[in-house]
């Protein structure tokens, strides 16, 4: 999948359940390195420093559920895939719902941890492309899909309108997108910013 391993981080409370999506992703074969952090305050700390390719999230703990997970994902490394590992879907269809609108790439039960790894590498592959662009072009890429204007981009980030004309070619060159819409449908799909309503 990747040249190197994948930084998993996983957000459960349970023991039991955390080995048992361990023992998944190694019978998936998935080469990772994984760190597990039981609420906020550690997520939030490893969303910098630990700095994760994926992300899986039980759905709820007692102060912290997947919905914050997600926000606090989308606002510190946005682009990082979040992936929802549930008990049963009865107890948290609305938040499984909410979850998924809200640009979680996939729900899986525990009780059906076989579609684990096909979802990580599925979740992977489709930002594969991102790994082409450069940290500024990938804040264009951003930028423009949130809908501002070549010159609103330049002013934001202190650069010549020419150079973003370069740094948005250079973007559409590398993810191989033609026009705007493409991109903004392309930055939804990575999570870089949410759908409309």
């Amino acid at each position: 999948m990747t040249d190197r391993p994948l930084q998993i981080l996983l957000l459960e409370d349970s023991a039991a359940d955390a080995e048992l999506i361990l023992q998944e992703l190694r019978r998936a074969g998935i080469a990772h390195a994984l760190e597990r952090v039981e609420n906020e305050a550690a997520f939030l700390r490893a969303l910098k420093t630990f700095a994760p390719d994926v992300i899986l999230s039980d759905h709820a703990l007692a102060d912290f559920d997947a919905m914050a997970a997600l926000q606090a994902t989308r606002t510190h490394r946005p682009g990082t895939p979040v992936i929802i590992v549930t008990g049963t879907f009865s107890e948290s269809t609305r938040v499984a719902i909410d979850s998924l609108k809200a640009g979680a790439d996939d729900l899986i039960l525990k009780a059906n941890l076989a579609r684990l790894g096909p979802a990580v590498e599925a979740a992977v592959a489709v930002r594969r492309p991102l790994h082409a662009l450069s940290p500024r072009q990938f804040e264009v890429l951003r930028l423009i899909a949130q809908g501002h204007s070549t010159r609103d981009i330049a002013r934001r980030l202190k650069l010549g309108v020419k150079t973003i004309e370069t740094h948005r070619a250079a973007v559409m060159k590398r993810l191989n997108i033609h026009d705007v819409a493409g991109l903004v449908r392309f930055a939804i799909r990575v999570g870089l910013i949410l759908p409309g309503p």
